[in-house]
């Protein structure tokens, strides 16, 4: 009797009346979008236990002797048994994310461990590994195709990260590292957000307020009226937080919420929300994961799957840019000191000063204030303005779609490609909300595979926390705000326009760490493009579009200070790297020790002795960032390299832009990303656009 493989559907695990789908588990429904408005807390824990045991089974029938090692007969059913757990993880993680509350917050916390050990054993399953190993030794495996097979090449890889060739004591000391390295990553989480939401501060004096646009002062205002307070209230979460600093005279107010601030999830605030001792023991427990499997360090772990091959590399990579860098950075700091001074009778500069004379000095040099851009960026502009250079680029149309949501203000669209046939649909969730931790991000929902019926849709979550709608106009957007919202965007496309059909190197799947902010920091550079941003403006009350003149200062300024912040994200990478690499958490050097000679080495800038940056780092500590933070600057070298191409060709060139999409988004990670960019740009990428692009070379 042939082989037949185990049939993974839902039907196996699930309770289900036919006449009546919606008394269906709505996290074991994979027959189309998740169903957020019927997913209840009381759904995860069944939905988890489920799948796990699906998962489970199915490992069992696969890994038996009689299983031949096959495409068909083993991957495939993974394939299928493990996308249905990450699909129904997934939304739960997402709605943790954008609507924490303490219900959702527990079970998610109870269910964390149960995941966490599942992948932990499946990574270390030597029966699954033998499988792989004797698929890629097969006559079968040179008919595969590319991208199967650098997923089997990527499965024996992981499965070597994972402790599958460790012995079995090992194993388990290995799997109670990842499930508490978890536990403390949420945790951690948990606590940034909690310390942000407890903070808040009410102005009833509005001379106090002098400065602070109208909009904020409005926002302000009714958050106060929310609460039943009287006067203006403010907060950690950036819409609230980054105006005050940037534009508040009240030199004491702007130092109390910097202080607030820089302050978060420390032993300065809350005892119960310090992670200064969660810090010391993720790090020494990755360090003792990375021992496990023979690296030396973290960091030699963590660039295993990376472009990027060796900390020493990183290194060399970051201090070459810092080197390029510090003059530019040193030229900024002496403007702004000089300005504060002579202009703003501040002397010394202090840390809370330097948004606020930022601004001022941009207005003084540049005659313009990011407010007053602000005014020309409504979001009724600027996202369709967005799309229209989408459809542009890449030949496609995108429309607004129904679908069930998580909140009433996140939109839906579809993407249609120009014989009309769906390829893609994502969610826009744009604003701030307190059950909702900060920053930006994308997100997988679906992702695209070959399905018997035809393509599964790649579906993705792209996410902000920018201001709302105050007075009944339009939400208003920085020019920054642009920037961040083209950035994950472009994460998206990366998601959304992948061609390939196998599911473990579709979109982002098998995609290098340090090259998957590629299409996301290209994205960027469209926003200081006129033919660009002129149709995404338009002035709140007077129609009109951003004059010309106002866009010249834009450029003019836009390298603004660029050697700071550049020098900025270095000194925020070589924390990340040594902090994987070369520290010892058990030693008398502490982690602030650490940074602070970082700083000593790449800085100009210097916070205050209470400044607490990295108990808020959650990207290193409680994202995907550990030792791979470079990535944001690596990746910038090849987008920039990547535009340049765009700006040689035409910005707005739909063959470049074609070119762009089958070389780098529509191949996902089915070839090294490396060999993607050299389709595209004809050779190797180098260091001087980036330079260029921030007024940092001779050709700038």
């Amino acid at each position: 009797m042939p082989f037949q493989p185990p049939d993974v559907t839902p039907s196996s695990f699930l309770t289900l009346d036919m006449d009546n789908p919606q008394a269906m588990n709505p996290l074991l429904d994979f027959n189309g979008l998740p169903r957020f408005p019927d997913i209840k807390t009381e759904h995860i824990t069944p939905a988890v236990d489920a799948l796990i045991t699906q998962c489970q089974s199915v490992i069992e029938a696969v890994t038996q002797d009689s299983t031949p090692a096959t495409w068909k007969a083993f991957v495939e059913p993974m394939e299928i048994a493990n996308e249905q757990l990450s699909r129904a993880w997934g939304q739960v993680g997402h709605l943790n994310a954008v609507m924490n509350s303490p219900e959702l917050r527990k079970v998610y916390n109870d269910n964390l461990p149960k995941i966490t050990a599942y992948y932990t054993d499946l990574g270390q399953n030597e029966a699954l590994f033998k499988q792989y190993k004797a698929l890629k030794a097969s006559a079968e495996f040179l008919g595969l195709n590319p991208a199967q097979q650098q997923i089997v090449k990527n499965e024996l890889r992981d499965f070597r990260l994972g402790g599958a060739e460790l012995v079995t004591e090992k194993k388990a000391q290995f799997k109670a590292i990842c499930e508490k390295l978890s536990q403390l990553s949420a945790k951690f989480s948990d606590n940034v957000l909690d310390a942000t939401n407890a903070f808040s501060h009410c102005v009833s004096d509005e001379k106090a307020l002098k400065g602070l646009p109208a909009d904020i002062m409005e926002a302000a205002q009714e958050a106060a009226k929310k609460e039943g307070l009287q006067g203006w209230k403010f907060t950690l979460h950036a819409p609230s937080y980054l105006p005050v600093m940037q534009y508040a005279e009240d030199r004491a107010f702007r130092q109390l919420m910097y202080r607030a601030y820089v302050t978060r999830a420390s032993e300065l605030g809350s005892a119960a929300l310090d992670n200064t001792p969660l810090i010391k023991d993720i790090v020494r427990l990755r360090q003792e994961l990375a021992h496990l499997l023979g690296f030396k360090n973290y960091a030699q772990y963590s660039l295993e799957p990376k472009m990027a091959q060796t900390p020493e590399e990183v290194s060399t990579f970051l201090l070459e840019l810092a080197q390029r860098a510090k003059p530019y950075a040193q030229k900024d700091l002496q403007e702004l000191q000089d300005f504060a001074k002579n202009e703003a009778g501040l002397d010394p500069l202090e840390p809370w000063d330097i948004a606020f004379v930022s601004e001022k000095l941009r207005v003084a040099r540049y005659a313009f204030s990011e407010q007053e851009v602000k005014d020309y960026l409504p979001e009724t502009t600027v996202i369709p303005g967005m799309f229209q250079l989408i459809e542009t680029l890449y030949g496609l149309s995108i429309t607004p779609t129904e679908a069930p949501r998580w909140s009433p203000e996140v939109r839906f669209y579809s993407i249609h490609n120009r014989s009309g046939q769906l390829i893609g649909q994502f969610y826009l969730d744009l604003f701030a909300r307190s059950t909702k931790r900060g920053g930006a991000w994308m997100d997988e929902a679906i992702t695209r595979k070959k399905l018997h019926s035809g393509i599964q849709v790649p579906v993705a979550y792209l996410n902000c926390n920018f201001s709302g709608s105050v007075g009944g106009q339009p939400a208003q957007f920085t020019h920054d705000e642009v920037i961040t919202l083209f950035h994950e965007f472009g994460h998206g496309l990366h998601h959304l326009l992948t061609e390939v059909n196998d599911l473990g190197v579709s979109g982002i799947h098998g995609v290098e760490w340090d090259a998957v902010e590629l299409p996301s920091q290209f994205m960027e550079n469209f926003c200081w493009e006129w033919d660009v941003l002129r149709p995404m403006t338009r002035h709140y009350k007077t129609g009109k579009p951003l004059p010309k003149s106002l866009f010249d200062k834009m450029l003019a300024a836009k390298n603004f200070h660029s050697g700071l912040q550049m020098l900025r994200q270095i000194e925020f990478s070589l924390f990340d790297l040594e902090l994987h690499d070369q520290f010892d958490p058990s030693g008398s050097h502490s982690v602030l020790d650490l940074l602070n000679d970082i700083r000593a080495r790449v800085a100009v800038l210097f916070p205050p002795d209470y400044h607490r940056f990295a108990n808020s780092f959650t990207h290193i500590f409680a994202g995907g960032y550990a030792a791979g933070y470079f990535s944001y600057k690596w990746a910038e070298v090849l987008s920039a390299d990547a535009f340049s191409l765009f700006e040689e060709k035409g910005v707005l060139n739909p063959e470049v832009g074609q070119h762009f999409r089958q070389e780098i988004l529509a191949v996902g990670g089915s070839r090294p990303a490396m060999d993607s960019f050299k389709a595209f740009r004809g050779r190797a990428p180098n260091i001087e656009a980036l330079l260029r692009h921030n007024g940092m070379s001779v050709a700038a």
